[in-house]
């Protein structure tokens, strides 16, 4: 008994256009496992060489390219009598709607979107494959204008290129879709991890402010007591020593107390109610009364207005601009410190606090809300270095701006910004 042998079928050529090493190395490789032959190119003007030369089954072309990107390099293709028939593959981000427009513009048969998985990329190939004679034998249409985003077009795909090209494009948006509800999944587990990891961090940095500061206060007022009661029998160097001791210790327990508030700042619930600022600084001048004592300070206060803020965080704020006046007028005969407002255009409202002090260059402004940023040293005016980025952390937390202006000898002026309450409603 014999048999006919059948006639094999033609191996299925792809021509490849990635100008990425990598990316077509890593194409290539998934074609191949499959069967196909692979040819790479690198860019348009080659890969067009390559196609009138040996005809490829079909084309799969990145759209960001040198020389020539890939729709005009579909184009060309489907212009080339000998080439018109061949299928192209669009490879693309699909970043801007565009893209589809484009692709129909160039006859381009179906997209593949980038970054692609294995088997997205081998069911689009086997799709347009099995589809390639059907298409082929349709008539192609007269044309059609269109109008998308503004601009007109005019489109000479046949139905089935575009019916295949809308299909690949809504199978793209899909997987898109499902991409990002992982990812944002994933970041709903995340940020449920860092909350938990944040409680977590305030609760161990409430534990070692509160055990810190406990022996930050014994060093400092047992110093204070040896130097009360026992200086008549020390010589003057014991007692310099230590009160260089109990004036570290006091600044330890400052700067403890201003870290944490800084830390728990970014975390604190934000509870807006109407303020009478006008009250604010007014009670914020009362409890800096023991630091203007036996000074001159000649205070110019405007109307101020009733704002929706948390009234806590902004009293914090005007206590660390107000208290910054004052010490940094210090070397001054006669201190003057401003306090205003004004409206702005842009639906916020704009404070100041200016002073007549020792000012700053405007060179370092950026430094000055900085975390430990001092432009003065500390031997000259005390502090943390965290009075202004505290300021501007809670500025910030209301929807605010925070910046400055000064010149060296002849003082400085301190700006912060609140929403409007119009504002506060449409957010």
């Amino acid at each position: 008994m014999s048999t006919t042998a059948q006639p094999a079928n033609p191996p299925v050529e792809i021509l490849v256009v990635e100008d990425s090493p990598t990316q077509a190395q890593r194409l290539q490789h998934i074609l191949e496992q499959q069967g196909y032959h692979v040819t790479a190119t690198t860019n348009g003007r080659q890969a067009l060489a390559a196609a009138q030369r040996h005809k490829p089954t079909l084309i799969i072309s990145d759209v960001v390219m040198p020389e020539m990107d890939g729709y005009e390099l579909c184009r060309r293709v489907k212009s080339d009598a000998s080439l018109g028939g061949t299928p192209v593959i669009l490879v693309t981000t699909l970043s801007d709607p565009q893209d589809v427009i484009r692709g129909l513009e160039c006859l381009a048969d179906n997209f593949i979107l980038k970054p692609y998985d294995e088997h997205h990329l081998l069911s689009r190939v086997q799709f347009v494959l099995v589809n390639r004679d059907l298409r082929q034998a349709e008539q192609a249409g007269m044309g059609v204008e269109i109008y998308f985003n503004g601009h007109k077009h005019f489109i000479t795909a046949d139905r089935l290129q575009i019916l295949n090209l809308l299909l690949s494009t809504y199978e793209a948006a899909i997987h898109r879709n499902k991409e990002l509800s992982v990812a944002r999944d994933d970041l709903h587990k995340l940020n449920a991890k860092l909350e938990a990891a944040n409680q977590e961090l305030d609760a161990f940095a409430s534990s070692v402010a509160h055990d810190l500061h406990a022996p930050a206060r014994h060093v400092a007022a047992y110093a204070r007591i040896l130097l009360e009661e026992c200086s008549a029998g020390m010589n003057p160097t014991a007692q310099e020593h230590l009160l260089t001791i109990a004036k570290a210790g006091e600044r330890m327990g400052r700067l403890i107390t201003d870290l944490l508030a800084f830390a728990r700042l970014s975390r604190a619930e934000l509870l807006r109610t109407p303020v009478n600022l006008g009250a604010l600084v007014a009670q914020v001048r009362r409890e800096l009364k023991p630091e203007m004592k036996d000074r001159t300070i000649t205070w110019k206060i405007s109307e101020l207005p009733t704002v929706e803020a948390d009234e806590s965080m902004l009293k914090q704020v005007f206590f660390n601009l107000l208290s910054n006046a004052i010490k940094y007028t210090r070397t001054k005969p006669s201190a003057e410190i401003e306090i205003g407002s004004q409206d702005t255009t842009a639906g916020e409202q704009v404070f100041l606090v200016r002073d007549n002090g020792v000012g700053f260059d405007m060179e370092y402004a950026p430094k000055l809300f900085g975390v430990f940023q001092r432009l003065h040293p500390a031997s000259e005016f005390e502090g943390t270095g965290l009075g202004l980025s505290i300021v501007q952390r809670i500025v910030q937390r209301h929807g605010g701006r925070a910046w400055a202006e000064g010149k060296v000898g002849e003082g400085a002026t301190f700006y912060f910004t609140l929403p409007t309450k119009e504002s506060n409603h449409e957010n």
